[in-house]
């Protein structure tokens, strides 16, 4: 499932933003080779295909009330509330606010639409239904930042894919809490003044599927109650609920009472409770008979992040009769509110609709809360001009602190969600261990994930696959899936299941079904572990151990017995990466920020849960994901909030990535693979008093986003994605040598010395001393040279920051190129030639292959508006690059384009241009076969009803071609990071003809397109 800067920068002159309204150029269909051990870049997805009817979020370009500086024309300031957040009470919020919803109103009304949400305050756009039509012609409309699809993201909890076993040696397995250091006389809840006062003062967001009330986790008291004289939790006059907070703001909530939500269900612990549903419901979509309409949570997720967050301290928890001790939340006195966002409707269907989560960070921004858990995901991420990311940037702006989960596709290289730097993204790991061993009657034990605390006697024990029941396949039966075993056969024995196809705890219930007492689940390939909740007493082992297990009962007479608690003298490993966590680098930027940000505890984390999603009406669960791991961080930013609140949150941010410790593997050694871990695992310990902080704002972010290919107007610079101010350094394409800028600012005085190490690198520091006075901020350079480092493949090491009694640490991340060279170069003629000047990432000699030339082929159509015409093309094997150039003949005409590729019955888009202009391209690199080139009016020229076109597809062959060509020299004498020129030359072309060509440099996958004609 799915986390102490005195003086935060200022935001700086702001613009209104505008954001490019396509994606053009080179697509690539293959990622380059990675070095050994390191992660390979996935390919960039191709844009997305065209509009199709449907629900969409329309992001307008005005800037929300959370980023009003007064920059802009008309535009009032607001950013003044105590605290660093925005009062929506004022009057100028108030009318600025209407003129928003006004201006939202304009904008739909141009295309016939009605806004069903409309948003202010992270976000300045609305939800509506739009046909096809309406949402190309709002995507070229001025004013109009993006028109997202309105889908369905999901909790990121892991299902199916579980989590490397955490250590402790232990038949009592420790509290999460006292794993991170929390506990105890020297614990970080005493420096904050004990349990009852960490988190004090600090409101909590959960979006989530909502909250189980009357959970003892998240008991309190009626509102307005308190010791005597302490301004606490109290609903006023209007209904409102109101929390003083530790940074002199003051938070403003609502509890929306309903079906399963009653006005006592908000207490002086739970002091908001609002429900998003609009999106999700819309279309006359059913709610399940067991889903309330209010903050109820019927799911568990919610109550389980929620719970592990801030829940209350000393809460003893009890799964299936058996108890676990006491279960605390990191930040146990923090209050909570809650947003739910997430519905399971009555098909079955469920998740969260991206407009009731842009809804939901919109009131959460406006109620003033301080840190928002968002354990919610939607794949691997691709582009930060997103609608949900976009309002995230707003609560940063407004001070908030946002957790998020890194999803759980791993353990594959670029499966990682909410790349957006504003936010912090946590990876899942282990940490409490939940373990069993497993005893063969040769005496061989395995250790691995249990909630088994009673041991199992010496048992018969069997493989699945001799066990199957008539008409079950071997196969079926392996996996234990429904029905396959045999009862006469498994009565009165354990069974040993592999873990596929179906659900873990599902195998366990087909085992009980058939008679068995016990199961040794199998992960057929290396994985990780679980310890699940299951329906006879079960140890779930790794590969290795588990094929020992299951050729052992294969013998004769071969017997198990089960034992709580690691029996086998070896301790596992801890803290791991889980095996599910979604891996970096990143889509965005290719790689040019480093994610995840950090890595806590993920596996088997106990908290509480909804009884009405337990089998055994249980409110507590150990339950895995990123969406355990992300409440974590979040509950950390909560005592962050009480220690230090006037920090930033990329100042808390930063403190927790530069303090944290090493990961392992699975023996034990230090595993600092930043694409997994990011800076490595918490450490609450550490985190309060990090030395220098690296921090960023708004103005940086945008920025940011200029720089990687948003326009925002006059006054906002780009800057390079690497050079953006965080905790971790990441260049995607350096070539040869490359320096980055960074600053800290001192959070104490004294003397730091910077050391830093990335292999197959010379790195330098300047200045590599620092001497800082407390509130100081010191800018460095730090310049990468390659020496021997593979080309197209990632390397990673460190940067660390020494002084007397601490040090600061930042991963690093880099990618060196063979070279970095211009994307395209323009020439004409029958004959001729053009100079290519390039940098390189190689000393000595750079090979330069040229492919082509190929002719273009053109063909004339007509399109009637609102329509698209397709025409069939062929890729032929042995093609290196294809262009399709689609020129409007009328240029008041604004056309479209869509590649499909044909797949037996279905037609697939694989990339797609549609901008405002007339004419547009795609170039890209995709596998031999049958394509259909897809070209749309969105709209004809002025008193016309159709758009003539012509379509010019060029196939550039990796060998041969029209004419000759070739480069001089060749190979080109380089020299590392420096430019070389070279010569393409070109004879015995149809000068009539268009013609296209490609140079590909060493085993860059990137060429550049050459141009003739």
């Amino acid at each position: 499932m799915v986390p102490p800067h005195p003086c935060p920068p200022a935001p700086g002159p702001r613009a209104r933003r505008r954001l490019l309204a396509a994606t053009t150029g080179l697509l690539l269909a293959a990622a380059p080779t990675a070095a050994a051990g390191a992660a390979a870049p996935l390919p960039r997805p191709a844009a997305p295909g065209p509009y199709a009817d449907g629900r969409y979020v329309v992001v307008l370009a005005g800037d929300p009330v959370a980023e009003a500086d007064g920059s802009a024309p008309g535009e009032p300031s607001l950013k003044a509330a105590p605290g660093g957040g925005v009062d929506v009470t004022r009057r100028a919020a108030q009318d600025y606010r209407r003129t928003l919803l006004e201006t939202q109103q304009d904008v739909a009304r141009t295309v016939g639409a009605s806004p069903e949400q409309q948003f202010t305050v992270a976000l300045n756009g609305f939800s509506a239904h739009l046909s096809a039509a309406q949402a190309q012609e709002l995507s070229g409309t001025p004013g109009v930042l993006a028109v997202a699809r309105d889908v369905l993201r999901h909790p990121d909890a892991a299902t199916e894919p579980a989590t490397e076993p955490a250590t402790e040696p232990a038949t009592e397995p420790t509290t999460t809490a006292d794993h991170l250091g929390l506990t105890g006389p020297d614990g970080v809840w005493s420096a904050l003044g004990g349990a009852e006062q960490a988190g004090r003062g600090v409101v909590v967001a959960d979006l989530d599927t909502g909250l189980w009330p009357e959970h003892p986790s998240v008991a309190g008291e009626a509102l307005g109650t308190g010791p005597a004289g302490e301004l606490v939790a109290h609903r006023t006059a209007d209904g409102a609920i109101t929390v003083p907070k530790a940074d002199g703001g003051t938070f403003t909530g609502a509890c929306e009472t309903g079906e399963g939500w009653d006005a006592d269900d908000c207490t002086t612990k739970v002091v908001g409770a609002r429900a998003f549903s609009t999106g999700f419901t819309a279309g006359g979509v059913q709610l399940a008979d067991s889903e309330p309409p209010t903050a109820r949570d019927t799911d568990g997720h919610g109550t389980h992040t929620a719970t592990t967050a801030v829940g209350a301290s000393g809460v003893p928890a009890t799964v299936d009769g058996t108890s676990y001790g006491e279960t605390t939340g990191v930040a146990p006195a923090a209050a909570l509110a809650v947003y739910k966002v997430c519905w399971t409707a009555a098909d079955g269907d469920a998740g969260c609709a991206t407009s009731d989560l842009v809804a939901a960070i919109d009131a959460a921004v406006a109620d003033n809360v301080d840190v928002i858990n968002y354990s919610i995901g939607g794949g691997a991420a691709t582009d930060v001009v997103d609608p949900v990311e976009l309002a995230f940037l707003s609560a940063a702006s407004a001070g908030i602190f946002v957790s998020a989960s890194a999803g759980n596709s791993g353990p594959g290289a670029s499966t990682l969600d909410h790349a957006s730097p504003w936010v912090t993204t946590v990876a899942a790991a282990s940490s409490v261990l939940r373990e069993g061993t497993v005893r063969l009657g040769d005496g061989r034990r395995f250790v691995g994930a249990s909630l088994t605390r009673e041991p199992l006697p010496s048992t018969p024990v069997v493989p699945a696959s001799a066990v199957a029941a008539r008409g079950a396949t071997a196969a079926d039966a392996r996996n234990c899936l429904e029905g396959s075993l045999d009862p006469a056969q498994v009565r009165g024995k354990v069974v040993v299941c592999d873990r596929a196809v179906t659900a873990r705890v599902s195998k366990s219930a087909e085992v009980e079904r058939a008679g068995g007492v016990g199961m040794v689940l199998v992960n057929p390939t290396p994985d990780s572990t679980e310890a699940d909740q299951h329906a006879v007493p079960t140890v779930h082992l790794d590969t290795g151990a588990g094929e020992a297990v299951e050729a052992y009962a294969h013998e004769e007479g071969a017997t198990v017995a089960f034992e709580p608690g690691n029996t086998t003298g070896e301790r596992t490993p801890t803290p791991q990466v889980a095996g599910f966590s979604s891996r970096g680098p990143t889509f965005v930027n290719e790689g040019d920020v480093l994610k995840p940000d950090v890595a806590a505890p993920g596996s088997g984390v106990l908290a509480g849960y909804s009884p009405a999603a337990s089998a055994t009406g249980d409110l507590f669960a150990p339950q895995s994901g990123t969406s355990m791991a992300a409440p974590h961080v979040t509950g950390l930013a909560a005592l962050y909030s009480t220690a230090h609140p006037g920090w930033s949150p990329m100042a808390v941010k930063s403190a927790l990535m530069t303090t944290a410790r090493d990961l392992v593997d699975t023996a034990g050694a230090p595993d600092r693979d930043p694409f997994a871990g990011g800076a490595g695992f918490v450490d609450p310990a550490r985190m309060l008093t990090p030395g220098l902080v690296y921090d960023s704002g708004a103005l940086d972010w945008l920025r940011y986003l200029e720089g990687s290919g948003a326009d925002l107007g006059a006054g906002v610079g780009p800057i390079d994605p690497s050079d953006l101010n965080q905790a971790s350094i990441a260049v995607g394409d350096l070539a040869g040598t490359r320096t980055v800028t960074r600053s800290v600012t001192a959070t104490t005085t004294g003397l730091y010395h910077a050391t830093a190490s990335v292999p197959g690198f010379d790195v330098t520091v300047a200045p590599s001393v620092l001497v800082v006075r407390a509130g100081d901020t010191k800018q460095f350079r730090v310049t990468f040279t390659r020496t021997d480092a593979p080309l197209e493949g990632w390397s990673t090491g460190s940067l660390t920051w020494r002084g007397a009694d601490r040090s600061v640490r930042s991963p690093i991340a880099l990618r060196p190129v063979t070279v970095a060279a211009p994307a395209e170069v323009t020439a004409s003629g029958a004959s001729g030639s053009q100079q290519v000047t390039v940098t390189s990432g190689v000393a000595g000699e750079l090979d330069v292959t040229a492919a082509g030339l190929a002719a273009g082929s053109t063909r004339t159509g007509t399109t009637p508006a609102g329509k698209e015409t397709r025409v069939r093309v062929k890729v032929p094997e042995g093609t290196a690059l294809s262009r399709f150039d689609l020129v409007a003949d009328d240029r008041d005409a604004d056309l479209d384009l869509t590649l499909y590729r044909v797949d037996g019955g279905r037609r697939v888009p694989v990339a797609s241009s549609a901008s405002t202009a007339a004419d547009e391209r795609i170039t890209t690199v995709v596998d031999p076969g049958t394509y259909e080139v897809g070209v749309t009016t969105y709209a004809a020229a002025p008193g016309r009803r159709t758009a003539r076109y012509r379509l010019t597809t060029f196939q550039v062959p990796a060998a041969g071609g029209a004419g000759e060509f070739s480069v001089d020299p060749d190979p080109v004498p380089v020299q590392l990071g420096r430019e070389a020129t070279f010569s393409v030359s070109w004879t015995g072309l149809d000068p009539a003809l268009p013609h296209l060509g490609a140079l590909f440099y060493g085993d860059a996958r990137v060429p550049t397109v050459v141009s003739v004609g």
